[in-house]
């Protein structure tokens, strides 16, 4: 696995919600986040979603985990931290949960057998510069021989010049150019595009 900065933004232990009190939050919270993804949502044609990450969503995440599997033991608690403080962006990259939506199973089953690769060829794009291809699947492989996985996780890395100039309020474009799957947002809207500004130091 790519040596990874550690992230200034990691989720500490003694930040997370009992399981008592986020029962008593959940419902607010969970309307809080829902509202904050709207704009750290990117559809790429009709069939791929991408859901940029940040300490937020990442927390709901852990939150949700613990919740569901009812963990209160301390190993446990920091098991689904080290899992998921990964995936919240370090102040230079973005960092997306990448999902390939079809409604129909064997239509999707055909799919992620012509979409194999598709991880790979996801970019993002700073006004000026050039495209930035994804670095997907650092924690395990989600592709085999048959076909690629439904989901993937996805880090874009961006150069000094691409962060200054994306804060300093230049365009952002995305994009996915795989043999099978074209799809393209020239300019993305300014809450998406500002929203991600923000992850940059």
């Amino acid at each position: 696995m790519t040596a990874i900065r550690k992230c200034k933004h990691a989720i500490a232990r003694d930040s997370l919600l009992s399981l008592e009190a986020y029962a008593r939050q959940r419902k607010e919270f969970r309307a809080r986040v829902m509202a904050h993804k709207r704009d750290r949502t990117a559809h790429l044609g009709a069939h791929v979603t991408l859901i940029f990450e940040d300490e937020l969503t990442i927390r709901y995440q852990v939150q949700e985990m613990l919740r569901i599997e009812r963990t209160f033991e301390e190993q446990g608690i920091q098991d689904e931290l080290d899992a998921y403080n990964p995936l919240i962006p370090d102040g230079r990259n973005f960092k997306a949960t990448m999902m390939i939506e079809y409604a129909d199973a064997e239509e999707r089953k055909h799919a992620l057998a012509r979409l194999k690769g598709i991880e790979d060829r996801v970019w993002v794009q700073v006004e000026a510069c050039s495209r930035v291809y994804a670095i997907a699947d650092e924690d395990l492989e989600r592709e085999n021989e048959e076909k690629t996985s439904a989901v993937h996780f996805l880090r874009f890395e961006l150069s000094e010049e691409m962060a200054k100039a994306l804060k300093y309020g230049v365009g952002l474009a995305l994009g996915v150019d795989h043999p099978n799957y074209q799809a393209e947002i020239s300019a993305a809207p300014a809450g998406v595009r500002n929203s991600l500004a923000r992850d940059l130091d």
